[in-house]
């Protein structure tokens, strides 16, 4: 799973070849910490297959809000350096992640 920084989003996710899977979180954020080992495991299981990342919106907030992102977790797939579909707070369930993977496979 890459670590996205603010310096490296545009490349590694608006600019990528494929589709992209980014999970934005915060060190704050208890659900997300949760959900990072779920996470983590679909990385392994699919990752041969989409791209998976993952930035901390502590240290990219502009970032964040210039992808609409105003509260967390959010988990969502980019194709073609465009958002195409996320998940946002009570929605990111582990049958929801991996059922948006899926989709994207």
């Amino acid at each position: 799973m890459l670590d996205l920084t603010k310096d490296n989003f545009e490349q590694e996710v608006l600019q990528a070849d494929g589709t992209v899977f980014v999970d934005f979180y915060s060190d704050g954020c208890v659900p997300c910490q949760a959900l990072a080992p779920f996470v983590e495991k679909m990385a392994e299981q699919y990752g041969a297959s989409l791209k998976f990342t993952s930035i901390n919106t502590t240290k990219a907030r502009r970032l964040a809000i210039g992808q609409k992102v105003l509260g967390l977790p959010v988990m969502a797939i980019y194709k073609g350096g465009e958002k195409v579909e996320e998940l946002v707070k009570e929605d990111c369930t582990h049958e929801n992640i991996e059922n948006m993977i899926k989709r994207y496979l």
